[in-house]
């Protein structure tokens, strides 16, 4: 059922410390039950062990790298043409890209082991880093993605 008119886009903040509205999604992203507060917390605590293991650049352009790197340039969608789903590549547009490498940078970081990081800001802190480097587990998911669509690049003629 179609929407009745455009949807209109939430205003976010940025966050006081570094004035960034991608810090603040991230945040946003982070949470968990509410707890805000305790999410930026381990925001800015990654950004300080970013800080200090990377003095050569700002921890801004750090972050910035990281999350070119894990944004997506094409997805797949499934379309069902004739009784089977085909998986159809699409380009991805504007800000879904920064939503989904904020989400897969999440992703990433809860997926390292507790063993070698002992908090969450510790393995944050350590994606990010191996993102800006285009490693790690974000960009490995960017680029599993990126394969997906480049296997189904016969199907794009299905496009909507």
């Amino acid at each position: 059922m179609p929407r009745s008119g455009k949807v209109r886009k939430r205003v976010i903040s940025p966050d006081p410390v570094y004035n960034s509205c991608q810090i603040t999604r991230l945040v946003n992203k982070i949470m968990k039950d509410g707890k805000k507060q305790i999410a930026y917390k381990h925001v800015y605590k990654a950004m300080e062990i970013i800080k200090n293991k990377d003095k050569d650049n700002e921890v801004m352009d750090v972050f910035h790298r990281a999350l070119e790197n894990i944004k997506p340039n094409m997805e797949v969608r499934s379309r069902r043409v004739g009784g089977a789903a085909y998986q159809i590549p699409v380009p991805v547009k504007g800000d879904k890209r920064e939503s989904l490498a904020i989400r897969w940078l999440v992703q990433a970081t809860r997926s390292r082991s507790n063993k070698e990081y002992h908090e969450f800001s510790e393995k944050l802190a350590a994606e990010i880093l191996d993102a800006s480097q285009s490693q790690g587990g974000a960009v490995k998911k960017k680029e599993d993605n990126h394969k997906m669509a480049d296997a189904n690049r016969a199907f794009a003629h299905f496009r909507w």
